[in-house]
């Protein structure tokens, strides 16, 4: 028999994990031949209600794992948090909110069967409102640029990977973790499969301007050095057109000394360029600055409180 492991992030979800998990022990029960595991990782540990409704599950269902983190860490931390107690020979990856088609999970993980490492849902309309859209497509095009995500595969976080890929990750230790980023240089088969997003359950969705940004800094900085040979390009761009600029002014002072210094479009430049010089001195120090914080071992997660993980009841550090 095949066990499927499935990781939902959860994140003041208290009204709509019910209605996931209800689905997916149903579907699971029309496929004799496959066995479940499901984990719900706490994002939002302040909030009694989604704690309570994970531990009810819980304790209604052994086969369901509940992992309370100590305090928001983001969604692909509480990704992370999941993989120390996978134990299925594919694991997926799905959200809290109901957008995801449990119904479906079994076309992810048939594909993943076949040989591939890793398959993404992909959406060809995604219900969400047109912010979310565009700053999904635009982090997908940043990751793409930096060679961090595979050209031509539409990634989601509607996912399943092999076992090959889950022991992988287990060895990623960052404090600013890029799960596809970093799979990219472990594994390379790769496949979409088409599906249908849904409706949301109930709520909005939590990610703002704020979090987008920094995710895209993790996914531009993660696993490549374009960002600093762009850099280096851009200031050796700034530097001829500014030599080329001295030229034309001596050349021109030279013709004729009565013309004017041009007092204000010097201004302007030295204003420009030096707001690009400190755009790439930020860019250098975001990169020293997650040096420093992983030679300093700080940890990816903390979790205060495990349920159903086979005796293990102690908080852990990762």
């Amino acid at each position: 028999m095949t066990t499927v492991s499935i990781a939902i992030p959860c994140y003041k979800s208290a009204n709509t994990i019910g209605p996931v998990v209800d689905e997916l022990r149903q579907v699971f029960a029309g496929r004799p031949e496959y066995d479940y595991q499901i984990i719900l990782v706490n994002d939002s540990p302040g909030d009694d209600a989604t704690s309570d409704k994970i531990e009810e599950l819980c304790v209604a269902d052994p086969k369901i794992v509940g992992v309370e983190l100590t305090r928001n860490f983001g969604s692909t931390t509480a990704k992370m948090a999941s993989l120390p107690y996978v134990k299925g020979d594919v694991l997926v990856f799905m959200d809290d909110d109901g957008q995801h088609p449990a119904d479906q999970i079994f076309r992810l993980v048939e594909k993943v069967r076949e040989g591939y490492d890793l398959v993404y849902a992909r959406f060809s309309h995604k219900h969400h409102n047109a912010f979310k859209r565009f700053t999904s497509w635009l982090n997908s095009r940043v990751l793409e640029l930096n060679g961090t995500k595979p050209r031509g595969i539409v990634i989601s976080s509607y996912f399943a990977m092999d076992r090959i890929a889950v022991e992988a990750l287990k060895r990623y230790k960052s404090p600013f973790p890029s799960m596809g980023g970093y799979l990219t240089h472990v594994v390379q088969r790769y496949a979409n499969v088409d599906m249908e997003h849904r409706d949301r359950i109930a709520g909005h969705s939590n990610y703002t301007l704020g979090k987008m940004m920094a995710l895209w800094i993790t996914g531009f900085t993660n696993f490549s050095t374009v960002p600093l040979r762009a850099a280096v390009f851009v200031g050796t761009l700034f530097a001829a057109v500014g030599f080329l600029s001295a030229a034309v002014v001596v050349i021109r002072k030279l013709i004729n000394p009565d013309i004017a210094a041009g007092f204000t479009t010097s201004i302007a430049l030295q204003l420009g360029i030096g707001g690009v010089i400190m755009m790439l001195l930020g860019l250098c120090g975001e990169y020293i600055g997650r040096i420093y914080m992983t030679v300093s071992n700080m940890p990816q997660y903390e979790i205060r409180r495990i349920i159903n993980a086979g005796g293990d009841k102690d908080a852990g550090r990762k």
